[in-house]
């Protein structure tokens, strides 16, 4: 059974926000870090990701640089913020409170 899309699209900037909690990151691998986790049954579209990216840097909740890579192509890397760190605790809380709501409604008798 795959995962739909719609399930997992509000939920982009909470999954962003987690993978930079542990390291700054890049486009691609954020993505790759996702399709890993997730066994190759999700993926965010690039489009997505970059719109994720400068709503998140809009909202204060990352920041960006420019990496000095020496072989390849220079790559924009993403560091959360405080603000970001914050926001990912309370999304997390909010999925808890929600996830909690939707089982309540939709499992039968709680199972």
């Amino acid at each position: 059974m795959s995962i739909t899309s719609d399930l997992l699209r509000g939920h982009t900037d909470t999954i962003i926000l987690r993978r930079l909690l542990h390291q700054d990151s890049y486009g691609y691998e954020i993505n790759k870090y996702i399709q890993e986790k997730t066994n190759g049954m999700y993926e965010l579209k690039e489009a997505t990701l970059y719109s994720a990216f400068r709503r998140l840097e809009e909202s204060g909740w990352i920041s960006s640089y420019w990496g000095d890579e020496t072989t390849g192509a220079r790559r924009r890397y993403y560091t959360i913020t405080a603000s970001g760190i914050q926001a990912y605790k309370q999304n997390i809380k909010d999925w808890e409170q929600a996830k909690f709501l939707i089982d309540t409604l939709i499992k039968e008798d709680g199972q």
